[in-house]
C-alpha cells in the first residue's frame, strides 16, 4: 500500500508519529519517502539519532507548524499520503489558551486540506479523538470542527484523485499525559488521585491506533470517520492493576471532563455503518457518494436505530488482569503492581 509512496506525518515526533514511522519501515520497506513534519527541533534531533540518515535515507525531517500554510504546502510537494496527527491535545491547556488551540486544531486542519488540494496528494487521514463526540470542552470542540472540515473537503476536491477521512479513538495506553503512566509515577507517593470512582474510558494500544490509520488509508472512500471496536476500563480497575496497596484520594472531576466518553452518539448512529472490526460514521452532507455507496464499498451494514457507543455502556471490558498484561506488553515490560 505504501511501497513506492511518499508519506508526510504532521506532528510526526509525537507518540503516534514515532510508532507510525516504525510500522511503515517494518511493513513497507520500499516506501519512497517519510517526511516528519513538526515544530520541536529537540524531538526531531532525538528521532534522528534512532533513524540515522546512512541507514534510513528515506526519512526527511521538516521543521514547521501546521499554522504555517506556505511551509506546509512546501512540505507536501511530491507527497502521496498525509497523516495529520499534529494538535494541541491537553484539555486544561486548551481551556486556558483557547485561541492557540483554535489556531492549531482548526486553522491547522484547514491548512492541511488546502495543501493537499494544491499538490498531488492522494490520501489524507486525520487523527481525531473521542472527545470530539458531543464535546463539552474546547479541545473536543476544535477536533469536531476539524473532523467536519476533513469530511467536507471531499465535496470540493473536484476531479482530483484525492480522498479525505478521519479516525476517532479513545485513550491510548502509555501515551504522554494519559492515566496509566500518571498512576505509575504517582504510586511512589503512596496515594493515587482519582477524579471519580465511577469514571470509565475506552482503551486502545498505540499499535492498534496505527493499524486503524493503515486500514483507513487502504479502504476509505472519502468522508468517513473510522471508529475502532475496543474495550473500556473502569478507573478504579486501573488503580488496582497498577498500585493495589496505594490509598485512593477522590479529587473531583476536572473542568471539561466527562464521567464516560463517547465515540458514537445515538444521533451519529443514523449515519453509522458496521464494518466488522470497525465502525464508520458517514458524512452528513456528501455530494460525492450516497450511504448506499459506502455500504457497498465497505461490504457493511447500517447500525440499528438507537445505537450508541459509550465507554460506560460498552459490551467489552478490561479486567485488572488484562490491564496488567497490556501494561506489560505496551507500556513497561518490567511492570510490577505494588
Amino acid at each position: 500500500m505504501l511501497n513506492e509512496k511518499s508519506v508526510l506525518i504532521t506532528g510526526g515526533t509525537g507518540s503516534f508519529g514515532k510508532k507510525f514511522v516504525e510500522t511503515i519501515l517494518e511493513r513497507y520497506p520500499k516506501v519512497k519517502r517519510i517526511v516528519i513534519y513538526s515544530r520541536d527541533e529537540l524531538k526531531q534531533f532525538e528521532l534522528k539519532q534512532k533513524y540515522q540518515e546512512k541507514n534510513f535515507p528515506q526519512l526527511r525531517f521538516f521543521i514547521g507548524d501546521v499554522r504555517d500554510a506556505p511551509r506546509l504546502k512546501r512540505a507536501c510537494e511530491g507527497i502521496d499520503v498525509i497523516i495529520h496527527a499534529a494538535a494541541i491535545k491537553q484539555v486544561d491547556t486548551a481551556e486556558y489558551n483557547p485561541d492557540e488551540c483554535i489556531k492549531t486544531n482548526v486553522h491547522g486542519a484547514q491548512n492541511v486540506i488546502d495543501a493537499a488540494l494544491t499538490t498531488k496528494v492522494q490520501d489524507v487521514v486525520a487523527l481525531s479523538t473521542d472527545k470530539a463526540c458531543a464535546p463539552i470542552n474546547l479541545y473536543g470542540a476544535t477536533k469536531l470542527v476539524s473532523d467536519k472540515l476533513f469530511t467536507a473537503a471531499n465535496n470540493i476536491k473536484g476531479n482530483r484523485n484525492l480522498r479525505f477521512s478521519a479516525v476517532r479513538y479513545g485513550n491510548v495506553m502509555g501515551s504522554r499525559g494519559s492515566v496509566i503512566p500518571f498512576f505509575m509515577d504517582k504510586r511512589k507517593d503512596g496515594v493515587l488521585p482519582i477524579t471519580h470512582p465511577d469514571m470509565t474510558r475506552f482503551n486502545i494500544s498505540l499499535q492498534a491506533g496505527v493499524d486503524l490509520v493503515m486500514y483507513a488509508i487502504g479502504h476509505h472512500l472519502g468522508g468517513e470517520i473510522f471508529v475502532p471496536k475496543i474495550p473500556s476500563y473502569k478507573i478504579m480497575d486501573v488503580a488496582t492493576a497498577i498500585a493495589p496497596t496505594c490509598k485512593i484520594e477522590i479529587v473531583g472531576i476536572r473542568p471539561g471532563e466527562k464521567l464516560h466518553e463517547e465515540m458514537i452518539t445515538e444521533t451519529d448512529a443514523l449515519n453509522t455503518i458496521d464494518l466488522g472490526k470497525y465502525y464508520a460514521i458517514l458524512p452528513s452532507v456528501s455530494f460525492m457518494h450516497t450511504n448506499e455507496d459506502y455500504l457497498n464499498h465497505h461490504n457493511a451494514q447500517a447500525v440499528p436505530i438507537g445505537f450508541k457507543y459509550n465507554s460506560g455502556t460498552n459490551n467489552e471490558w478490561e479486567t485488572v488482569e488484562t490491564l496488567r498484561e497490556k501494561i506489560t506488553e505496551f507500556v513497561d515490560p518490567n511492570f510490577k503492581p505494588i
